[in-house]
């Protein structure tokens, strides 16, 4: 039987606020409820008594107490506490403290600079005070164009306290690709910065803020922060007069925000989620899940580009001081991110696999090099993180220390999966479906599966599901992406295993599944293999169906060193050992770099669409990539494996 990475302790289990939530059901519902697996099943079962339960213990503010949880079950368009009105911004100023920091910002140089909860929404309330007057209503969207710093916070605070719909994209997206997103939604006002500091340079983006401007004809306000040496931040001084901060009470399902999709492949999709929805499934995923209330630290290494930052801002929803940092995680020393921790007492961080692996390879030693006796768990998310990765933490930051790897996405702004203060961590698996999401694998025909890979479905509804899809009227492309596999049932497009611990194995995504001989493989197992191997930096498998019937799998490795033939036959040795035959590539090919979209995902599907004769002005933004001139490396063989097809 396999051992547990790392098993609760009995004061873990007592002291977690998941515990106390349960408590709280079996007294309500006259339930016993003895392990989060009992809770899990309850939750999932009894589905609006779940977060009736929810909204209770949290004690969520709201105009009127809901009379009705769950008016319709129906996916998509399931309908969530009807003719219940409230803020998100009114459960954060429900949780303001004036002994502690609400955010606090983690410079590259080392310094940090604290936005008391009492400054916050002071700001905040300055700058709410500054749209209105400039005549932001209601349903009006505010875009920002922003690093990862406390005023990014404090414009989604301020923008929510009115009703109006908030959006943003990091400052590392050019001009173009941030029109690409925020220019879909006619914007009424940009929130935005001179620039940010990374790997010791500050980015002057006053050039990509003009054309932006130009490029966004409905915006009538534009504020910006920060001087142009990077070296201080401030508001403007349009938000300078005083403004109390009274947040609108607007209906459960109002609009809150839009996310976008990577737009690798496309205009990117907007997807819009609501007030009442995000405060519950957030609530539930930061305190319940992640364990953390009003002494916590919580710092989630992330850009306003991404669900992640999203997520981090719920830290706020338990009281929790959040920590922002715009700089490179690996600058000025490759464990940056475990020096943010040790200095500023962070109980929760969140990082990467790929962070991870950087890290390993290059021989840090996080637990001996910095103090981390506040940590206690870390986050993973972004890709599937190898059981060899999950074992190296826990030898370096210590085996009490759990490590939740969590899977979902900025579909639901959460997670459907990961860890919980009351269940055992074992390395390469998440620990449990979260609370309150029915989830399950599926075979090709909808019958579900235990013990092999499967597609990831959600049977039942969930409050943070989207409210729809931006510029999608109809509906159509909403339903599409979810709904046409299973009728009715959540597809979200990764394979998973459940196994018979009650834990979830993911191994990448469906739509890029690797199928051999009709033997379908995730891709994420070949990576944990190779990716273990020091002289390789990362790897790239595709899976590519060829117009004469066969089969083409090829990898694709960056090694530093050059591949010799001697690594050649190592890296199909531990694919072979560690994964299984079957997933022996038929070539293995060095590559300089591999792209990625800018939250870090690879492009696998894009690049398997090259490969196979797709044109890349149709197939690929580069805006949205990472690494354009690995991009185009792509590109230039994608052509030339085309030309030798046809040649054929």
């Amino acid at each position: 039987m396999i051992s547990a990475l790392w098993t609760p302790t009995d004061a873990d289990v007592a002291e977690a606020r998941v515990t106390e939530f349960a408590r709280f059901v079996e007294q309500r519902h006259d339930v016993e409820l003895p392990d989060y697996e009992a809770l899990w099943r309850w939750s999932t079962i009894e589905l609006e008594s779940f977060w009736r339960a929810v909204w209770d213990f949290f004690e969520i503010r709201a105009v009127s107490d809901p009379t009705t949880v769950l008016e319709s079950r129906t996916m998509p368009g399931a309908q969530w506490f009807p003719g219940t009105e409230l803020n998100y911004v009114d459960q954060v100023i429900g949780h303001a403290r004036p002994d502690r920091a609400a955010i606090v910002h983690a410079r590259e140089d080392g310094s940090t600079r604290i936005v008391t909860w009492d400054d916050m929404i002071d700001q905040a309330g300055a700058l709410a005070g500054t749209l209105a007057d400039n005549g932001v209503r209601r349903g009006d969207r505010v875009v920002g164009y922003l690093p990862n710093i406390p005023e990014a916070v404090i414009a989604f605070l301020a923008t929510a306290s009115l009703g109006a719909v908030w959006s943003a994209c990091g400052q590392d997206y050019s001009a173009s690709a941030a029109r690409d997103r925020l220019g879909q939604l006619e914007p009424t006002a940009l929130i935005t910065a001179s620039g940010y500091q990374y790997g010791g340079q500050f980015r002057d983006k006053s050039g990509d803020v003009a054309a932006l401007v130009d490029a966004l004809p409905t915006v009538r306000v534009v504020v910006t922060i920060g001087e142009p040496t990077g070296s201080a931040r401030s508001w403007s001084d349009a938000t300078a007069e005083s403004r109390e901060l009274t947040p609108a009470a607007v209906p459960f399902d109002h609009p809150l925000w839009v996310v976008f999709s990577s737009g690798t492949t496309g205009l990117p999709k907007g997807i819009v989620h609501g007030h009442g929805g995000v405060v519950l499934e957030h609530l539930k995923s930061v305190a319940l899940q992640s364990d953390l209330g009003p002494e916590d630290v919580f710092f989630w290494y992330t850009s306003p580009s991404w669900m992640m930052w999203n997520f981090q801002i719920a830290g706020l929803l338990t009281g929790a001081t959040i920590v922002c940092a715009d700089g490179n995680p690996a600058f000025p020393m490759p464990d940056a991110l475990w020096d943010i921790a040790g200095r500023l007492g962070v109980t929760y961080l969140g990082t990467s696999p790929g962070y991870v692996l950087a890290c390993i390879k290059a021989g840090t030693h996080p637990g001996a090099d910095h103090d981390l006796s506040a940590l206690r768990a870390v986050g993973i998310t972004g890709s599937a993180m190898p059981a060899s990765s999950s074992i190296w933490l826990s030898e370096n930051i210590g085996a009490h220390v759990p490590v939740f790897s969590i899977s979902g996405g900025t579909d639901v702004v959460s997670a459907f999966a990961g860890g919980v203060r009351t269940a055992p961590v074992w390395a390469g698996e998440l620990s449990v479906p979260f609370l309150g999401v029915a989830l399950d694998a599926y075979d090709e025909d909808g019958e579900p599966v235990r013990g092999t890979v499967g597609e990831l479905v959600v049977t039942e509804p969930m409050p943070s599901m989207p409210l729809y899809f931006w510029n999608d009227a109809d509906g159509s492309r909403y339903r599409a992406a979810y709904f046409d596999t299973y009728p009715g049932i959540w597809r979200h497009g990764d394979w998973i295993t459940l196994t018979d611990r009650g834990s979830v194995v993911v191994h990448g995504r469906s739509d890029s599944t690797l199928n051999r001989n009709g033997i379908r493989m995730g891709s994420a197992d070949i990576y944990q293999a190779v990716e273990s191997l020091d002289e390789v930096t990362e790897a790239l498998v595709l899976g590519i169906e060829l117009p004469d019937g066969q089969y083409w799998m090829p990898l694709f490795v960056v090694v530093p060193d050059g591949l010799t033939d001697e690594l050649h036959a190592r890296i199909e040795s531990v694919i072979r050992t560690q994964a299984s035959p079957r997933h022996v590539p038929d070539d293995i090919v060095a590559t300089p770099a591999i792209p990625h979209t800018r939250t870090g995902k690879k492009l696998e599907i894009p690049l398997k669409r090259l490969f196979q004769g797709a044109a890349a002005a149709g197939t690929l933004d580069a805006s949205a990539v990472d690494d354009p001139a690995a991009l185009a490396w792509f590109v230039d063989r994608a052509t030339e494996f085309q030309r030798v097809q046809r040649a054929r």
